[in-house]
């Protein structure tokens, strides 16, 4: 049986009446969903790019088997320096993974979310993801339960997640297409038996879409991660995005293909190149229209802590959380409090942004009747929303696009970090070259400090060191340096044929 697409008049709502055309967790579009929605978006750091600022997240390793094969994927242990998807350290119980989570909530108040991501999928260990959920809900009813699955058996789980209250699923939809899904999964295992090529593909296709539909008729909001696969799914993920939007998902993450050879997995021995920045951009924007792109993912590991694009699993290994003496029922009270406060700080920022809504460029003879081009700017920051980190202590840039309709976010590049008290000078050397190829394209980079050596060499790579912005917030920070290269005439309209010809 061949996958039934739906036509775009054909698109069901997604929870609470929300059109997935409308809805967004953009800061913008934010203030126009449903109170419902927006209480279950605005503190969720995956759902939500400026939660992503202030609310942590959690996932447990509970669910270690999986019932497909992915091309991309090698599920490893004890991999403390390995950040991407299907990597764990501690395998735990349910038991160890309700302690774990209580100890990391207690420790780390701004912590809002529980996820069970792998290493394998949750939904092939059901006894063991559903028993979690079932504890968790009873003894830490104040964090939210979220899941990843591949889709293949979420049809028949569905009902169980609504039980347990979980408002958040995501499903990794790489394909609706079976000649396209034989390229990426080898096989799966359905119905007790080993199936391979197109016809597994399309056993998952149909599933994934059937649970999708299940899970936006129940009103559970519903993030889709897609792999771009250059040369393999990379054009066909538009296809991908239009019709998960036309059936109801919230969210659509698009991310980069992980294939080093040193991580073993099929793609990285076969030598499949990942695609570049300037790939990943045009395929997110490309697939954007009025579809909620989420741009802010770390491609987590499976047992990871912290905010996103940190992981402090080493602080809350087995052994250190039963030493840990933890009353939950005060720590919720004091969580309380830190959201209530974070909250405050977010509504505040909103009123001001309203304030401000129209305010693009600078009026008056320098910017009257001009179009200025966009520009990228990176910025170090280690949370909060706003620029508080030394340009050498970044492990991270966060990339941010200023144009006369304002500040977007287009992602974040990984980075080695360089100052390190203890690196020579070699080491030094190649994690500032490595700073710097990452950041091409930018225009400017946003820090707290930054040393001469590195100012001189971002300068000679025709990106301008700012350091003039310390703890100030970020898309205040990056429009107000867009309407200094407006005013001083960098992007004026001889910069902009030069520009051009270059």
């Amino acid at each position: 049986m061949e996958l039934n697409v739906l036509n775009a008049d054909q698109a069901p709502a997604t929870a609470e009446g929300c059109s997935a055309s409308a809805c967004g967790s953009s800061n913008d579009q934010m203030s126009h969903l449903p109170d419902s929605i927006r209480e279950k978006v605005q503190n969720h750091p995956c759902y939500s790019e400026e939660a992503h600022h202030y609310f942590a997240r959690m996932h447990v390793a509970v669910a270690p088997a999986c019932n497909i094969q992915c091309h991309y994927c090698n599920r490893k242990y004890d991999c403390a320096n390995e950040s991407r998807p299907g990597v764990v350290s501690e395998l735990l119980t349910p038991d160890q993974a309700v302690k774990k989570t209580k100890a990391v909530a207690a420790n780390i108040p701004q912590m809002t979310v529980l996820g069970i991501a792998g290493p394998g999928d949750p939904l092939a260990n059901p006894e063991r993801t559903f028993e979690t959920f079932r504890r968790l809900s009873a003894e830490a009813p104040d964090i939210k339960l979220c899941v990843s699955t591949n889709g293949l058996t979420l049809p028949m789980h569905v009902e169980e997640l609504a039980k347990h209250n979980i408002d958040h699923v995501t499903i990794t939809i790489n394909c609706i297409d079976p000649e396209v899904g034989a390229k990426i999964y080898p096989w799966i295992y359905w119905n007790n038996r080993r199936i391979r090529g197109k016809a597994a593909a399309r056993i998952l296709i149909q599933q994934q879409q059937k649970g999708l539909e299940m899970l936006v008729a129940k009103g559970i909001l519903v993030k889709v991660n897609s792999v771009l696969i250059p040369g393999v799914n990379d054009e066909h993920l538009k296809v991908v995005s239009k019709i998960v939007k036309e059936k109801g998902a919230f969210l659509h993450n698009v991310m980069p293909l992980i294939a080093e050879e040193e991580h073993g997995t099929f793609y990285g021995v076969m030598g499949q190149r990942g695609p570049t920045d300037e790939e990943l951009q045009d395929l997110q924007d490309a697939c954007s229209g009025d579809m909620n792109m989420m741009r802010h993912c770390r491609q987590c590991r499976a047992d990871a802590v912290g905010m996103l694009g940190e992981d402090r699993g080493s602080e809350f290994t087995l052994d250190k959380i039963e030493a840990m003496d933890i009353d939950y029922d005060a720590a919720m009270k004091t969580r309380a409090i830190v959201h209530k406060g974070i909250e405050e700080e977010l509504a505040e920022k909103q009123l001001k942004r309203e304030r401000l809504a129209g305010v693009k460029v600078p009026s008056g003879p320098v910017a009257a009747n001009k179009s200025f081009r966009p520009v990228l700017m990176a910025v170090a920051t280690s949370g909060g929303g706003v620029i508080n980190q030394h340009f050498g202590h970044a492990t991270e840039f966060l990339v941010y696009e200023a144009s006369g309709n304002g500040v977007r976010f287009i992602g974040h590049r990984k980075v080695d970090q360089y100052c390190i008290g203890n690196n020579t000078c070699g080491e030094k050397e190649s994690a500032l070259a490595g700073s710097i190829r990452a950041l091409s394209g930018c225009e400017a980079v946003l820090c707290s400090k930054i040393g001469y050596e590195p100012w001189g060499l971002l300068e000679d790579a025709g990106i301008a060191p700012n350091g003039e912005y310390a703890m100030e917030p970020i898309e205040e920070a990056v429009m107000s340096v867009y309407q200094e290269m407006i005013s001083s005439g960098k992007l004026d309209a001889e910069s902009e044929l030069k520009k051009a010809e270059v």
